[in-house]
């Protein structure tokens, strides 16, 4: 039986909350970085054509969809006295920041060439993100019982993500553009080692700071390929519907990373406004979680999700009018598309964790790595369809290529391609998760 005790005393001790929490640095900074700076590297600083890009950025996202449930399944099984997830997250710790910088480490030719070196790089980096993501998604629904502490849980994540997000989405475009308006093969590579140490300290501290975390449940052996893993999952209705919508809403979210530094670039005239785009757009993740925890047991979490889709679809919308309106406008559209994502940000992984839980309490069996593992290979495949979604905008639009050395004048197709995409493209993404979001059905009153 799942509880939701709301004023029990928690079950999970602070030090563990705090641990698992400082993870998501690693998890946000990945979450962020490449979605935000990949494609314009590629096809701004290495002069690789933006479907070429799109394409290899994509790839080993779709090598996820096999990773992810392998992952899954293993720290499923695994027993050992760091208990099942965390080896995994040791082994993601050490092998991904070293990857991550050398994705972002190119080398000194461009075109075809450097994109077939920065799309292996990166491959290696979304296999060794895999180590570290799927034990650690699944571990809250294994930490408590309580309905209503995995949300509060989940909030010291989302804190987290937000402080993680806004220190790698506004310091990585910053390094980047110490060196001109865009940046060069230089600053990307700082930025590249910069960043894998922060996310190197992140890994570890989650690792160690986990040692105590409580289990519950006990091993299940899992299955391992991604489409037994369907065939797992597809008993539980409220997961795959769950999956559905938060692809969706991941799809929309994919959109605007990609198109944010073209955005600032090419519509606001100002490339260094990536950065204080990104901190309209992540702030709200500090100041408004209390108040999405406190929304989300007044309403349950269906209805506050319903809520912050429409504010993520109502910013996105107005930003269409960015032309007319100027940059300021443009920031406070953001910032509403910025509260409204922090709350689908908390929801999804907050009923993620009540879809395993009350799995675990209807099967007694111990799948959690089998639901993340999926969760994590289609939301990551997802993400980096949003990526060539909207390189595929910028190829219809006419979008020319270009290094540093040899600068080029983009047709106005271009520069119109780059504001649908930034605006009306993911609007009517996420317009529709809302929709689906009106169907979703595990509500408080199911679970406990």
């Amino acid at each position: 039986m799942i509880t939701a005790t709301g004023g029990s005393s928690p079950t999970v001790p602070r030090s563990v909350r705090l641990g698992y929490g400082v993870g998501s640095f690693c998890t946000a900074t990945w979450g962020a970085i490449p979605g935000l700076l990949l494609l314009y590297y590629m096809t701004n600083v290495m002069a690789v054509p933006a479907w070429i890009a799109g394409l290899l950025i994509t790839a080993p996202k779709v090598w996820d969809l096999l990773i992810n449930p392998l992952v899954g399944r293993w720290s499923d099984r695994t027993v050992s006295r760091f208990g099942p997830r965390r080896p995994w997250m040791l082994a993601g710790a050490c092998t991904l920041p070293i990857a991550f910088a050398l994705t972002f480490a190119g080398p000194s030719f461009t075109g075809t060439p450097a994109a077939i070196y920065v799309g292996c790089c990166f491959l290696v980096a979304a296999t060794s993100y895999s180590l570290f993501e799927v034990p650690y998604k699944a571990m809250p629904a294994e930490m408590t019982d309580d309905y209503h502490e995995r949300t509060s849980l989940l909030q010291w994540r989302m804190v987290f993500i937000g402080a993680a997000t806004a220190i790698s989405g506004i310091a990585a475009p910053a390094i980047v553009n110490t060196e001109g308006d865009g940046g060069t093969l230089a600053s990307y590579r700082l930025m590249g080692i910069v960043i894998a140490l922060v996310m190197l300290a992140a890994m570890l501290g989650s690792f160690f700071g986990t040692a105590r975390a409580p289990m519950t449940g006990s091993p299940e052996p899992g299955e391992g390929s991604l489409f037994a893993q369907f065939a797992a999952a597809r008993g539980n209705a409220s997961f795959l519907w769950l999956l559905a919508l938060s692809s969706t809403q991941m799809l929309a979210v994919g959109v605007m990373l990609a198109a944010a530094p073209y955005f600032a670039a090419y519509t606001l005239d100002n490339p260094k406004a990536t950065s204080t785009l990104f901190a309209v757009l992540v702030g709200p993740i500090l100041l408004t979680m209390p108040l999405w925890v406190r929304l989300s047991k007044r309403y349950d979490k269906r209805g506050a999700m319903i809520l912050a889709g429409l504010l993520f679809f109502g910013g996105t919308a107005a930003a269409v009018a960015t032309p007319s309106f100027g940059s300021v406008y443009a920031h406070l559209c953001i910032f509403v598309v910025g509260v409204g994502y922090s709350g689908v940000q908390l929801l999804q992984f907050s009923m993620l964790a009540d879809v395993i839980a009350l799995d675990v309490a209807s099967t007694g069996r111990r799948r959690a790595g089998v639901f993340t593992g999926l969760w994590t290979a289609i939301e990551s495949a997802v993400a980096a369809f949003g990526t060539l979604i909207f390189s595929g905008v910028l190829t219809l639009g006419g979008f020319l290529s270009s290094d540093p050395g040899h600068p080029v004048t983009q047709p106005v197709s271009a520069e119109t391609a780059v504001l649908l995409g930034q605006t009306a493209v993911p609007a009517v993404i996420i317009l529709s998760a809302v929709f689906m979001t009106m169907k979703y059905r595990l509500t408080v009153d199911q679970v406990t």
